[in-house]
């Protein structure tokens, strides 16, 4: 007597392929969570946290730099990639974003993520204008930096500070998730205050600063960082 010949439900094989795709998931997300606490331990003044950003900072982020609206986004400092993919998920099929990384395990973190609309850079910050042209790029709507302002010194601080106004256009807004306040003393190409709000439910707790692009920033910010 021949036996049955078992058949698979192909709904069940997908939600088996849907299962093995969310564990494999899971434990690249462990692993990239490690290596980002190894590399807060050998370089604290590249790495602004011990633990990645939150959901909840992730939110204030997109809400602050209104992502929706942007056509040319900048990161600096993706880390581990968790703020990159949700820049990504907020922005427009048709928008670009250019993450930016000098330690080199975070920049290989940030390579594996595959969208057709991210660039990654292995580098500083302090050229991001000839960055943008290099990639073929316009002048950014948005840049979202969570490199630590704190850690740095005052002249790298005020470069960079100068470049972000630089690559802005007109009405561009620029965001920073930081731990410190430095990020408003050395920020001058942006005249007036800062909108300021605090996210407390990440660990730390963080302020994220909001400036919008005035006519004349970049020039101000240039001067503000040739007097360091």
């Amino acid at each position: 007597m021949r036996r049955a010949q078992r058949t698979t439900n192909p709904f069940c094989e997908r939600a088996r392929r849907f299962v093995r795709g969310k564990q494999n998931e899971k434990t690249i997300r462990m692993s990239e969570h490690l290596t980002f606490f190894q590399q807060f331990l050998r370089n604290p003044r590249q790495i602004g946290s011990v633990i990645p950003s939150s959901r909840f900072l992730e939110r204030r982020i997109i809400r602050a730099a209104d992502i929706a609206r942007a056509d040319v986004v900048v990161e600096l400092g993706p880390g581990n990639g968790g703020t990159t993919r949700a820049l990504l998920r907020a922005m427009s099929p048709q928008a670009r974003l250019l993450a930016i990384e000098i330690n080199r395990d975070c920049y290989e973190m940030v390579c594996r993520i595959r969208d057709p609309r991210l660039t990654v850079h292995l580098g500083s910050a302090e050229n991001l204008s000839e960055l943008l042209q290099h990639y073929g790029l316009a002048a950014a709507d948005v840049v979202v930096s969570g490199i630590p302002f704190s850690t740095m010194d005052e002249g790298t601080a005020a470069r960079i500070a100068a470049a972000i106004a630089g690559a802005l256009k007109p009405g561009g807004r620029f965001v920073a998730y930081q731990v410190s306040r430095k990020v408003a003393d050395v920020n001058r190409g942006f005249p007036g205050p800062a909108r300021v709000e605090v996210e407390l439910l990440n660990i730390p707790p963080l302020r994220v600063f909001r400036w919008e692009k005035q006519a004349g920033g970049a020039e101000s910010a240039r001067r503000a960082a040739s007097s360091l």
